[in-house]
């Protein structure tokens, strides 16, 4: 991976997808995903130990889109065997802090930030499954782009969420391979 990919969101824009510093993703992360909280509340502990990509337009410095990505496993309960690997031979990535300012939405930009995470994801971290907590009202946007649920919703605050994930290895999973994009 080379860290930095250009890819047309419309005829007249080209955007650029690279990693970024934790503190660039924080504006957008609180004003889209929780605009009553501060800045301050939207900072993860594990921010020092992510990769953090956001998504550019030319002529505006800041990202218009931000994803943060973690070398995490799922959740006890819920390991996936793919072919002949154990819970433990299954090495899975979380995304976290998916945000892309609303003015930027409906246009693929989300759908490329994710696809650079999910090569991240298996490239830099080794990774076979991607996962997430995602917002329960965002959950058809993950199925369109091939991600399953799993577990049972819960809430974080008043806003309720589902883990959903994904195979990044093809070969040995069929069943959610990333070729809805």
């Amino acid at each position: 991976m080379s860290g930095q990919t250009e890819s047309e969101v419309k005829p007249s824009a080209v955007l650029r997808i690279t990693p970024i510093d934790a503190d660039a993703t924080l504006e957008l992360r609180q004003s889209v995903l929780w605009p009553s909280l501060s800045i301050a509340d939207v900072l993860l502990a594990e921010d020092g130990n992510g990769l953090h990509f956001g998504a550019f337009v030319p002529h505006y410095g800041k990202p218009i889109a931000v994803i943060s990505l973690f070398d995490e496993p799922l959740p006890e309960q819920h390991f996936v065997r793919c072919g002949n690997d154990s819970p433990s031979q299954t090495k899975a990535a979380r995304f976290r802090k998916f945000a892309c300012d609303l003015m930027h939405q409906n246009q693929g930009i989300g759908t490329h930030l994710l696809q650079h995470a999910v090569e991240a994801a298996r490239s830099t971290l080794g990774a076979s499954i991607i996962w997430c907590d995602a917002r329960t009202s965002s959950s058809a946007w993950y199925k369109k782009r091939g991600m399953i649920e799993f577990g049972d919703p819960f809430y974080k605050g008043d806003v309720q969420y589902i883990r959903m994930k994904m195979s990044l290895d093809a070969d040995t999973c069929k069943t959610s391979a990333y070729n809805a994009i």
